[in-house]
């Protein structure tokens, strides 16, 4: 005589739905079963990475209703996106950071050896124009005294930056982009204004670009104030031998 099973006992049905993946229908998909026998086996995956719970979407079935977890999860991959868009951008700023300070290094180096003020003056353009993409460069140096200043143009559209400490970006006023720039003047768009400071001699270095976007007024500039203390000594000590 056959026994049937007690109630309450495991029937053969009720055994295969304690299996890892037996939460997925048997036509599912072979890769969804797998996956979901993973989780089964693994209950605390996504308590490790919420980074994949943050990607997943989980709809609410009542309705269109939203329940408070999947409001809070939405809040969150939505964070997430702002942070790693921001995280991004400091990467690519700090590589960009990284190969300026490069590139100024090897100018550094490049000065430190020329014997001449003309020469100097010429190798500093080539590296802002080859190294740095300058489109227009502009090098102006001017008496320490402001008695011997009076004569010179570009000096009086200047009166205001000659001793700044700090650099000048953005667009130019025509009275300060012709004296620098010349024929170039009306196709630059943005500039920096580098301040060269010496024992002797004063002056600014000028980088122009047709870009509008390329030099703003909120950009960093310490790199530039590098530049400048840098050829600023070195050009204004040529330029106190040669005289």
């Amino acid at each position: 005589m056959s026994s049937r099973p007690k109630s309450g006992s495991p029937s053969a049905g009720s055994a295969a739905s304690t299996q890892p993946g037996a939460a997925v229908g048997a036509g599912a998909d072979p890769s969804d079963r797998a996956v979901a026998a993973y989780l089964l086996q693994h209950p605390d995956f996504l308590v490790h990475h919420p980074e994949v719970l943050a990607k997943l979407h989980v709809p609410h079935g009542a309705g269109g209703a939203v329940s408070l977890i999947e409001h809070q999860v939405a809040v969150l991959r939505e964070q997430l996106g702002h942070e790693r868009g921001r995280l991004n951008h400091l990467m690519a700023r700090a590589h960009e950071y990284d190969q300026l300070a490069a590139r100024l290094h090897e100018l550094t180096v490049q000065l430190i050896t020329v014997p001449d003020l003309e020469r100097a003056c010429a190798a500093l353009e080539a590296a802002l124009r080859e190294q740095f993409n300058a489109e227009a460069v502009a090098i102006k140096l001017f008496p320490v005294d402001p008695a011997q200043r009076a004569d010179d143009p570009v000096v009086k559209g200047f009166l205001e930056f000659i001793d700044r400490d700090r650099c000048l970006c953005g667009p130019l006023m025509p009275k300060q982009a012709e004296p620098l720039f010349g024929a170039d003047a009306e196709a630059i768009q943005s500039a920096a204004l580098v301040p060269m400071r010496g024992t002797e001699q004063t002056g600014v270095l000028g980088i122009g670009s047709r870009d509008p976007k390329r030099f703003t007024r909120d950009m960093g500039t310490e790199l530039l104030e590098r530049l400048g203390a840098i050829a600023g000594a070195k050009l204004t000590d040529l330029a106190h031998r040669q005289a």
